[in-house]
């Protein structure tokens, strides 16, 4: 075909009527980027007022208080007219209910989580899914702390004798019951996402399937573990109703928890319902003492974080 001919034949649309640049279609998706970008700029700005209102409150009360009397001193009475401000008071139950919710949601949502992902069939598993959300999200938490006051305390009372009428050890197990959904569903899921390779490699070998699971599956599945772990954690740290209710809300500083205590976020809705003025110091402890959980909340998450990070790049 000679050059002329070529140069006269029409030329082909490059892109077709449908795909083609329009005016009004780039509008909308500008004002759908625009919607977005929005959306997440206000999770961004709430987070940094959040940061500035703990910030700017603490530094008021910092100013009347030494720092080292926050985070030696053993008594936290910010209410008395003795006052004395030792955040390791609440940081004590906080810490110990914590730690009882875990030892108990850890062993028990990793088994579920083992379960549902290597041996339950699938009817099971699509109809346990929605009880478990149930469980973590339908159920309020007031609902909670009445169960362990009303129900577990007495049950424990009947093997503990000694066990007073509020403390630690109840709250602490209905926590662990109650964050148990969040580490069996996100374990869950992580172990869903492992490829079936590998665990077709592992019965080519020989290997059972709780033997897969536990040394094939659960170690390429670290990583979201930890996410669900840390998660949990956070979970426990920041819970508030079922303390309040069952735990005692007595500052007392303590690591055993067949003993009352208080927690820094039953202490934060202790003097939040209370009448004290805006600006004195006892209405800023309150301030303080959510700084405190703030920052422990975040080194747990930064510590997933690394966790995470390393995990991956082992597995």
């Amino acid at each position: 075909m000679s050059a002329t001919a070529i140069m006269s034949e029409p030329s082909l649309p490059l892109v077709s009527d449908r795909l083609r640049k329009k005016a009004s279609r780039h509008l909308k998706e500008r004002a759908i980027e625009a919607l977005l970008f929005g959306a997440a700029l206000v999770s961004v700005f709430t987070t940094l007022a959040i940061i500035y209102i703990l910030l700017s409150e603490s530094w008021k009360f910092f100013e009347k208080v030494p720092i080292r009397d926050f985070l030696l001193d053993t008594q936290w009475t910010p209410l008395f007219s003795e006052a004395h401000y030792g955040i390791m008071v609440l940081l004590s139950g906080t810490i110990t209910v914590a730690v009882v919710a875990l030892c108990v949601a850890i062993p028990l949502g990793l088994t579920i989580a083992i379960y549902l992902s290597e041996f339950a069939p699938f009817k099971v598993r699509e109809a346990a899914k929605p009880f478990l959300e149930v469980l973590g999200e339908g159920i309020p938490t007031i609902v909670y702390g009445f169960f362990a006051l009303v129900f577990l305390t007495p049950l424990l009372q009947k093997i503990f004798p000694n066990l007073p009428g509020f403390n630690m050890l109840s709250a602490g197990l209905i926590i662990g019951v109650m964050i148990v959904p969040y580490i069996a569903s996100l374990s869950e899921d992580a172990m869903k996402a492992v490829p079936m390779s590998l665990r077709e490699g592992s019965y080519a070998m020989g290997a059972t399937r709780l033997q897969t699971a536990l040394r094939v599956v659960i170690p390429a599945a670290i990583s979201g573990i930890t996410a669900a772990c840390i998660l949990a954690t956070s979970r426990a740290l920041g819970e508030t109703m079922v303390v309040a209710v069952a735990a005692g809300m007595q500052p007392n500083f303590t690591f055993n928890p067949m003993e009352p205590a208080a927690t820094v976020t039953a202490y934060i809705v202790q003097v939040a319902m209370g009448d004290l003025p805006h600006g004195s110091i006892g209405y800023q402890t309150i301030f303080a003492a959510g700084l405190a959980l703030f920052l422990m909340t975040l080194a747990f998450n930064l510590i997933g974080y690394f966790m995470r990070k390393r995990f991956r790049e082992v597995y």
